[in-house]
Formats: structure tokens, sequence, C-alpha cells
């Protein structure tokens, strides 16, 4: 009996602990969404390639945001 209870517990408890990656997965997700424009060498950080003929980062992280 007291053996389910303590598992009963790890379990919510892990379950909890999702949600709130979960959540801030999400929070960091809008974050980088409100960033409109990335430097060239951001774009490369972010494991893209920053195409200067039409001022957009192609690939990675940032793909398709503005290059300033």
């Amino acid at each position: 009996m007291r053996t389910r209870r303590i598992l009963a517990a790890v379990i919510a408890t892990a379950a909890l602990a999702g949600l709130g990656l979960t959540g801030a997965a999400t929070a960091t997700a809008a974050a980088q969404g409100a960033h409109s424009s990335v430097t060239p060498s951001e774009c490369r950080q972010g494991g893209g390639m920053a195409d200067l003929t039409d001022n957009v980062c192609k690939g990675g992280t940032h793909d398709g945001e503005r290059v300033d």
C-alpha cells in the first residue's frame, strides 16, 4: 500500500515536470518568433547561410528571417 502511494506521487511529479518543460519550450519559441531580423553572423551560428541577395537567412534556426 505504501509503495503504491510513493509510486503515484513519483508519477504525478514527473507528469507535472513534463508540463513545465513543455511550457518553457513554448515560451522560448514565442520569444524567438518575435525576433524579426538577424545578423549574418547570427544566421551562421544558427546553422544557416545568409543569402545577401534576398536579405534572408536560409536554413538553420533562423530560416526565413530577414538579414540586416
